[in-house]
């Protein structure tokens, strides 16, 4: 008899997340659940208590990896039903953690089995250093010390045939299963907890979990391309510039091959389609328009959207004219108008060595990147 249960409470409705019961909520693409269910892979025997109405759920979710118990109306009876289905010829202790706590770290894990192996039970805990007040009507009415004062966390360890005796013995009601062991006389070891394994109560939670993953930021790519003829005329614009050459760039605005490509390569990663769709080449208002109103309206709408530009690349294809003499002014002039620093704007060219539509210069191509970013 040396084995271990990890009993992982989530039978709750979790309402003051907000939504959908806070275990089933996504957190960087998996279920609270399922990240609390992955923390144990390893560590023993794990049994998830779940409420009956979400029973056919963890059953497409956890089935093969976990076992399932229904819950009951408060987190004790959840705790106690979890309990009876233990055999004590196969499980020697039981650590019980809080289905809403997936950011768990191995070491509290592994701090609380190693604590079992002398102690009765043993919880992770981290000391208050905050002052603490009491309070009435939103005014401070005392001091309480905080010397000797704790927030408990999960996972909570025992040996089992200690804690379901326990269990079996209390009265129900109580907030965790270390106040049911200090009921039935059982000492506590208390192990180092981790600020990180926070549980998830309150929408802003989510966001602080998101964060602590790394994967709260919304970081997108997108790509332009755009290509225009030459015509008869005495300069292009490219990137915002007037540059003399001896003909022009066809298009209904002002062809600017180059704050096109970039124009769309933003609307591409805010997933908006392109410049025809928020400017129709069929709008006769559009005729001759001056390129930068395009370019303007796709970073205004990338900040609407709580995105900020980190960098962009243009490369211009053509053979003429020369654009090496006139780029750093081009990354200058797109970094106005989208409204960051010039350092986060390249403009280059190449050429495609005398080979097809620009190599004969019957007009130019333009490809730009983005990279938008949400913190």
């Amino acid at each position: 008899m040396s084995g271990t249960a990890i009993i992982i409470v989530a039978a709750g409705r979790g309402t003051r997340a907000g939504g959908e019961p806070k275990q089933w909520r996504m957190l960087s693409g998996q279920s609270v659940l399922a990240r609390t269910v992955a923390a144990f892979r390893g560590a023993g025997r794990i049994i998830v208590v779940l409420h009956p109405d979400d029973m056919a759920r963890g059953i497409a979710e956890f089935a093969g990896r976990a076992t399932l118990v229904a819950g009951g109306e408060t987190r004790f009876e959840s705790v106690k039903n979890a309990l009876e289905t233990i055999d004590a010829n196969e499980i020697s202790q039981v650590l019980i953690h809080d289905g809403a706590r997936p950011m768990v770290s191995a070491a509290v894990i592994a701090r609380v089995t190693a604590a079992l192996e002398t102690a009765t039970a043993a919880a992770p805990a981290l000391g208050v250093t905050d002052a603490l007040w009491t309070g009435a009507d939103a005014k401070v009415t005392g001091l309480q010390p905080r010397d000797g004062l704790f927030r408990a966390q999960t996972p909570q360890g025992f040996r089992f045939p200690a804690i379901l005796d326990a269990h079996r013995a209390h009265p129900g009601g109580a907030a965790d299963d270390v106040e049911v062991a200090l009921a039935a006389g059982l000492d506590v070891a208390i192990v180092e907890g981790d600020e990180e394994n926070i549980k998830l109560t309150w929408p802003g939670d989510f966001a602080r979990a998101e964060r602590m993953l790394g994967t709260g930021m919304d970081i997108r790519t997108g790509n332009g391309y755009d290509v225009h003829a030459f015509t008869d005329g005495d300069h292009v614009m490219l990137c915002g510039v007037r540059v003399p050459h001896a003909k022009a760039l066809l298009g209904h605005s002002d062809a600017d091959v180059g704050m096109h490509a970039l124009t769309d390569a933003i609307y591409g990663a805010l997933a908006e389609g392109d410049i025809g769709r928020h400017f129709p080449p069929s709008d006769p208002q559009w005729k001759g328009a001056a390129s930068h109103i395009f370019l303007a309206h796709a970073a205004e709408m990338a900040r609407d959207n709580g995105y900020r530009i980190t960098n962009a690349d243009v490369t211009l294809v053509c053979e003429r004219p020369k654009i090496g003499p006139h780029a750093h002014e081009m990354a200058s002039e797109l970094a106005r108008i989208i409204g960051v620093g010039r350092d986060r704007i390249s403009v280059k060219a190449t050429t495609s060595e005398r080979l097809g539509f620009t190599g004969r210069e019957e007009g130019i191509a333009a490809l730009a990147t983005v990279t938008l970013m949400k913190p």
